[in-house]
């Protein structure tokens, strides 16, 4: 979501609840921006883990990697299993999550189609 609302203005398409007051979940999906209650309300469960293939409730907080979706404790370097967190930057090589102590190893192994790095951030949340 590349747009920015000043945290009055930031309101769910349904219910006009506001939604920039920090702490507050926003969702968006089909154009529209959500609260919680109505995105589960519309939508229900948000698809499946990426990593352990099970379902993912819409109230949950996910982490992404490239169209992806994580639970957060899936959301783990693919050598040392270390779970990745807010804050920690990432390397995403041939679809497998690596922390940044792994890169090398991932490197050196022929990992090195799509090399993307990235600062880790959790999502659906409002900034």
């Amino acid at each position: 979501m590349d747009s920015y609302w000043h945290s009055r203005c930031l309101k769910c398409s349904c219910c006009q609840a506001q939604l920039g007051d920090i702490g507050t979940s926003c969702y968006t999906k089909s154009g529209m921006i959500l609260c919680r209650n109505d995105y589960i309300r519309l939508f229900g469960n948000s698809g499946a883990c990426s990593a352990c293939g099970q379902s993912i409730p819409a109230s949950e907080l996910v982490m992404r990697a490239q169209g992806n979706v994580y639970h957060l404790k899936c959301f783990t370097c693919s050598t040392c299993r270390n779970r990745l967190v807010p804050g920690d930057r990432f390397h995403y090589i041939n679809g497998s999550l690596f922390c940044e102590h792994d890169r090398p190893t991932a490197l050196i192994n022929g990992h090195l189609n799509s090399l993307q790095s990235n600062p880790l951030l959790p999502d659906q949340k409002v900034c």
